[in-house]
């Protein structure tokens, strides 16, 4: 539980300063990218638990906008605004798959040779 707090509060601040503060309307797509990233370069780095409680659960958990994402595509669907909110959802799962997948090739690129186990 601590570990996933003490990345929690960091993650959360970011995510707070993002909410239009430096990047405007593209904040959830760009903390939503960046979230796949880090946590697809964990899962192909393979790193334990901690960090995994750390990093994945804790800061990534609280940086992505699942709910803020779905909620920016619903007001822009009630405003009209249908293709806007078609390219949020395709620019986001678009580029989210892309470097979730980037993230564990270059994590399983630098994973560390596990020591061999002799009899």
């Amino acid at each position: 539980m601590i570990l996933v707090a003490m990345g929690a509060v960091p993650g959360a601040l970011i995510r707070w300063q993002a909410a239009g503060v430096y990047f405007g309307d593209g904040d959830n797509v760009v903390v939503n990218v960046a979230g796949a990233f880090i946590l697809g370069l964990l899962v192909g780095r393979g790193v334990d638990a901690r960090w995994q409680l750390l990093v994945g659960t804790g800061f990534c958990g609280s940086l992505t906008t699942f709910s803020a994402w779905m909620v920016d595509c619903v007001v822009l669907i009630a405003a009209g605004q249908w293709l806007q909110a078609a390219g949020l959802l395709g620019i986001t799962l678009g580029l989210g798959l892309g470097f979730g997948a980037l993230g564990v090739l270059l994590g399983r690129l630098l994973r560390r040779p596990r020591p061999s186990q002799s009899p």
